[in-house]
């Protein structure tokens, strides 16, 4: 069963938190696709995975990139899932209606926009619905992650 994960930022951007999670999956031994809703953010997203820390690597690529197929991390606007990712991340507006063939779907969407969180919304009932294990998940006030749902 696919576990579906909804993580609502609030108090950090996207660009601050993905980055962690990002290495947590390459750490499990993961590939993952990172789906995004647009070019502007995947070129802005791809920039900021080279430069969010100078003491960390997080190997990545896009279909400019080439040898999408052996990208631990690969960046897409679109559906194609090349390096077999076991882990998909949604990001701004990016959507899916496939929940098989991977581990984990992680649905990341910014608190403070009325239709990111309509999205989420739809999401939610969508991937329960498919049957999957969902969780909900929110930063306290020292910006840990707590599952609240």
């Amino acid at each position: 069963m696919t576990e579906v994960f909804f993580y609502h930022l609030e108090r950090q951007p996207l660009d601050r938190v993905l980055p962690s999670l990002l290495e947590k999956t390459f750490e499990r031994g993961w590939k993952a696709v990172l789906r995004v809703g647009n070019e502007q953010r995947l070129e802005a997203l791809d920039l900021a995975l080279w430069t969010y820390r100078d003491e960390s690597f997080l190997p990545h690529g896009t279909k400019a990139d080439g040898h999408a197929e052996l990208q631990p991390v690969y960046l897409t606007t679109g559906d194609e899932v090349p390096n077999a990712g076991g882990v998909l991340f949604l990001v701004d507006g990016a959507d899916t209606s496939e929940f098989e063939g991977f581990v984990r779907i992680v649905h990341m969407f910014d608190g403070h926009d009325s239709e990111a969180l309509a999205l989420a919304r739809r999401q939610w009932k969508a991937a329960k619905a498919a049957g999957c294990s969902v969780t909900y998940w929110q930063q306290n006030g020292q910006g840990r992650w707590e599952k609240k749902a």
